[in-house]
């Protein structure tokens, strides 16, 4: 026969007929209009059907007149899975709650981002956010529309050439771009270049000002590269100074490396403390207990639940406790040597710019003492040398 429709909301029941008239009981149900359906001969004198729940009570009295007997084999649908639910209401009410906790949380703004502003100061673009709904812990459904709230923003927001508001989820992105204003340059005086330290010049540019010395000129420090003075006696006039010199100097390190190197490893030993996360708060469930190691480092994993692409302000995070020891390894001296030339190298390119060159270096002395590396290296460095100097005028003047 047909199968009744929405048999799942409405229930039905699996049953085996045995015994009796078997044949009278099928004709019987076929002239009531009773509807059954998968029904199958599983033995001699008996048949497997289905039927639902609201016909099942009016086969008494077909079964009765016809003497067979029935056996229940399935309960299937939704008033089956209503009174396993009456059976465990504390679960089905945890439930409920949870999904209704759940839908709270994601009805709230849990942050606030602020991106793209460079000059504006982010806390001036929350404070103006604020006074248009955007906060944390507002509700999302008081929000206005967000094309509304990106033309007020800009509008109360000086400096602003545009502001979008986006919302992914829980949280607010604000987007500012900024007006683009002409760069005011400072009032510069009167100034020379002079010389930061002995050098023998390699090169030099005067963009503004009057260039004193000249290639592979020694000058000394303090000395005057590249004048703001033009002009003679009676008719200068001084100018800011402007230009690029470079020159060769000489630095001189006193180098001391250990050829025992100490260096931090993990051990492979971990233990995981794991925490439930709510906004901002997190409750551990399990890793209690002091941690049983010396030394360590903390690696933090975050695993948000998400609704198909939106994360959900609440999860799991998992802090791994990683054992560490140092541990000492034996080098050469000339591993030892290479490293300190290079730490060297390191600290003149952090003092006096990436773009200086080494263009030599000579070991001047070097012994071995106290399991350490001892040198004194000179190195040949180009490198800019020109400062400013601003321009002194007597009273007279």
């Amino acid at each position: 026969m047909k199968i009744p429709t929405l048999v799942y909301w409405r229930g039905y029941v699996g049953i085996t007929v045995r015994n009796g008239h078997l044949e009278s009981f099928i004709n019987d149900l076929t002239q009531m209009g009773i509807p059954v359906w998968d029904v199958k001969p599983s033995a001699s004198q008996s048949a497997e059907m289905k039927v639902l729940l609201s016909d099942f009570y009016a086969l008494r009295p077909l079964l009765k007149r016809t003497g067979c007997r029935v056996h229940v084999n399935t309960r299937i649908g939704f008033p089956f899975q209503m009174t396993k639910l009456k059976k465990r209401r504390f679960f089905a009410i945890g439930m409920m709650a949870f999904f209704a906790i759940l839908f709270l949380l994601s009805s709230l703004i849990w942050d606030v981002k602020v991106v793209g502003n460079v000059k504006i100061a982010t806390d001036d673009v929350l404070v103006v956010a604020k006074k248009e709904g955007i906060y944390p812990f507002q509700w999302i459904f008081r929000l206005n529309h967000l094309d509304e709230l990106s033309l007020q923003l800009n509008r109360k927001l000086p400096g602003t050439a545009w502001v979008g508001v986006d919302r992914k989820g829980t949280t607010i992105t604000i987007q500012v771009v900024e007006s683009s204003l002409p760069e005011t340059k400072p009032l510069l005086s009167p100034r020379h270049l002079i010389s930061r330290t002995d050098a023998v010049v390699t090169s030099i540019y005067a963009e503004q000002g009057l260039p004193l010395v000249a290639k592979n000129s020694r000058v000394k420090k303090g000395q005057i590269l590249i004048s703001g003075l033009l002009g003679d006696t009676e008719n200068s006039q001084s100018v800011v100074a402007k230009g690029e010199v470079k020159g060769l100097v000489w630095r001189e390190y006193n180098i001391e490396v250990p050829t025992v190197q100490k260096h931090k490893v993990y051990t492979g030993e971990i233990k995981n403390k794991s925490y439930l996360v709510l906004g901002n708060l997190g409750v551990q469930l399990w890793g209690y207990g002091k941690v049983p190691y010396a030394k360590y480092d903390v690696v933090t994993e975050q695993d948000p639940l998400t609704w198909r692409s939106t994360k959900l302000p609440m999860g799991w995070m998992t802090e791994h406790v990683m054992e560490t020891e140092e541990r000492s390894e034996v080098i050469t001296i000339e591993e030892a040597k290479k490293l300190g030339i290079e730490g060297a190298i390191r600290d003149i390119i952090a003092k006096y710019g990436i773009d200086s060159t080494i263009i030599s270096r000579k070991i001047l002395h070097e012994k071995k003492e106290n399991g350490k590396v001892y040198m004194k290296v000179l190195f040949e460095v180009e490198e800019k040398i020109a400062e400013e100097l601003p321009i002194a005028y007597n009273q007279g003047d």
